[in-house]
């Protein structure tokens, strides 16, 4: 008989009955025959130091961060990676054999991966990048976006203040344009990203003008419910290669699972499908 602790992961936020993070953690573990399970924690800010620093005593080898939780949690980690510091937020927590808390931001790697496994073609370096919004995402998008070679990010959001900000932390390969401006930014972009919740189910729609987008132009929207927005919907008209919001959210997950179960999972047509069904 193996007396093995059974490894446990976890999605902690608040709320997180819709986080899709449990669904697709326990398709991997029955998929790669792993003894292991992944819940979803409701906890509120107040508690969410004291519910970080039980779960290594309860046999938790990790876990992810949702909202309102991914910048709070930094101040409980004991070790913090570059990239998790320089987004300014964690999404993955690996709690080490030497009880330390190691914080990590993953959100990056999977929109990178995202993009390439659904337009194989792309050049990051090919031209300029134009990013809608300057929220959490678009830190992590940013980041990412530099580290593979972009040359110039034209970012646009509705309250300016924001956008400059992190055109302060990032630097001048950053340029902020005016919300009114946003639809000229279009033609020149080789990449455009909507960080934004603009186009989601219950949340504002999508206005920007998209007639300035061009054919060959690689168009990713982070939003995937509905899947497929406005704005990738007229890309495809546009002649754009368009990438959906689905693919980030499971390529992020992809090194917390190897991490915690010692697997590397794969991103396929089989893991898509399970997720949305």
């Amino acid at each position: 008989m193996s007396h093995e602790k059974i490894p446990l992961a976890c999605v902690i936020g608040s709320p997180i009955a819709h986080s899709k993070s449990p669904k697709l953690h326990t398709y991997w573990l029955k998929k790669y025959n792993i003894a292991g399970h992944y819940i979803p924690i409701d906890a509120s800010v107040e508690h969410l130091g004291d519910v970080v620093r039980m779960l290594p005593k309860m046999g938790f080898v990790g876990a992810n961060l949702t909202i309102p939780h991914k910048e709070a949690v930094l101040e409980i980690a004991d070790l913090v990676t570059d990239r998790a510091s320089l987004i300014g937020a964690a999404n993955t927590l690996i709690f080490r054999k030497d009880g330390k808390i190691h914080a990590d931001n993953t959100d990056g790697y999977g929109f990178i991966s995202n993009v390439k496994q659904g337009a194989p073609s792309w050049q990051p370096n090919a031209g300029p990048a134009a990013i809608i919004g300057a929220g959490g995402a678009a830190r992590a998008v940013i980041a990412s976006l530099l580290d593979v070679g972009v040359p110039e990010i034209m970012l646009t959001n509705r309250t300016k203040a924001r956008a400059e900000m992190l055109q302060t932390e990032f630097g001048t390969k950053i340029k902020v344009v005016d919300w009114v401006q946003a639809g000229n930014i279009m033609e020149h972009a080789t990449t455009v990203v909507n960080t934004s919740s603009l186009g989601m189910v219950g949340a504002a729609e999508f206005r920007i003008p998209l007639d300035g987008l061009k054919p060959g132009t690689v168009v990713t929207d982070l939003v995937y419910t509905p899947l497929k927005t406005k704005l990738i919907l007229e890309a495809e008209q546009a002649g754009c290669v368009t990438v959906d919001g689905l693919g980030m959210l499971l390529h992020q997950a992809v090194p917390a699972f190897e991490r915690w179960f010692g697997v590397r999972p794969e991103v396929d047509v089989e893991t898509r499908a399970m997720v949305l069904s």
